[in-house]
C-alpha cells in the first residue's frame, strides 16, 4: 500500500520584506485508498501546501519532510516526482501554445510510464477517457488550454489524471469556476481514478460542493499554516454552516 507522508514541513516564499513563512508544520499522511479533504480560508496555504509538494520553486522548504513510500520526494526534481506517482491538478492550468494536447498527453504518458504507449491502443484509451468526460474530440489537436474556458480546462487536468493514472493526486480547488455539470462530469472523472482503490486523494477546497460527489475519508481544517483540526464529513457539514470563524477567531488570513 502507498503512503504520503509529510512530517512538520514548514515553507517559505520570497517577499519584499524578507521571506515570508506560509506553512508553520504541516502534519499529514495519505495513504492508497483514502481521499483526504483540506479545507481553510484564502490565504491559510491550502495551494501553498500542493505546490510545494509539486516542487514549484517558488516555495522555499525551510524543513520538514515529504516522502513517498520511503523515498525523500524533496531530494527528486518535478519530473521525477512525477514519475514516482504524484499528480497536481491546477488551480489555474497554463496554456501552452503550439503543443497540442494529443502529443502532450502522449509525451506525459511516455515519461511517467518508461516508454511510449502502442499507438492503436493509445488512441482508444484516450478516446474513451475524452468521452468519459464530454470533452470533444476535436480538442485533442487544440493546444494544451489555449483558449480553453475554465471548465474545459478542469476536464483536461482529470483526463490527464485518468490516462496517467499517479498514485496520489493533489486536487488544487479542482471546483473553482466550475457551473453544475461541468463539476458532476469532473466529479465522475475523479471517482473513476478512485475506484480502484489503489490511489490516494487530496482535495484542496474553499466549499463543500465537490465534496456531495466526491465523498472524503477525513476532512482537515486549514488555518494559519497548519492543520488546526481533523475529522469525518460531517465536519465539512460544520464549515458550511458555520464558517472558519472558529478556527480563525474572526481574522482574515493574509493573502499568499
Amino acid at each position: 500500500m502507498s503512503t504520503l507522508e509529510i512530517k512538520d514541513l514548514h515553507v517559505s516564499v520570497a517577499a519584499e520584506d524578507g521571506a515570508k513563512e506560509i506553512l508553520k508544520g504541516v502534519d499529514l499522511t495519505v495513504r492508497a485508498g483514502e481521499t483526504h479533504a483540506i479545507m481553510g480560508p484564502n490565504g491559510s496555504g491550502k495551494s501553498t501546501l500542493a505546490y510545494a509538494v509539486a516542487g514549484h520553486p517558488k516555495y522555499e522548504i525551510t524543513s520538514g519532510s515529504v516522502t513517498l513510500d520511503g523515498q525523500d520526494v524533496l531530494e527528486m526534481s518535478v519530473d521525477e516526482r512525477a514519475r514516482a506517482g504524484l499528480f497536481l491538478a491546477m488551480q489555474y492550468p497554463v496554456e501552452v501554445p503550439g503543443v497540442s494536447m494529443a502529443n502532450f498527453l502522449r509525451s506525459a504518458a511516455t515519461a511517467v510510464r518508461g516508454e511510449a504507449p502502442k499507438l492503436r491502443t493509445w488512441v482508444k484509451e484516450v478516446k474513451g477517457a475524452m468521452s468519459d468526460l464530454d470533452i470533444d474530440p476535436d480538442f485533442a489537436e487544440r493546444s494544451v488550454n489555449e483558449g480553453f474556458s475554465g471548465g474545459e480546462k478542469k476536464r483536461h487536468e482529470v483526463l490527464q489524471l485518468a490516462l496517467l493514472k499517479p498514485k496520489f493526486a493533489v486536487l488544487d480547488e479542482t471546483d473553482s469556476g466550475l457551473d453544475v455539470d461541468a463539476l458532476r462530469v469532473v466529479s465522475e472523472g475523479v471517482n473513476r481514478y478512485r475506484e480502484g482503490g489503489e490511489t490516494g486523494v487530496l482535495l484542496i477546497t474553499h466549499y463543500t460542493r465537490i465534496l456531495k460527489h466526491i465523498t472524503p475519508d477525513v476532512v482537515h481544517v486549514f488555518a494559519g499554516g497548519r492543520i488546526v483540526e481533523s475529522g469525518g464529513p460531517e465536519l465539512a457539514d460544520e464549515l458550511e454552516a458555520n464558517g472558519y470563524v472558529r478556527f480563525t477567531g474572526g481574522r482574515a488570513e493574509a493573502a499568499v
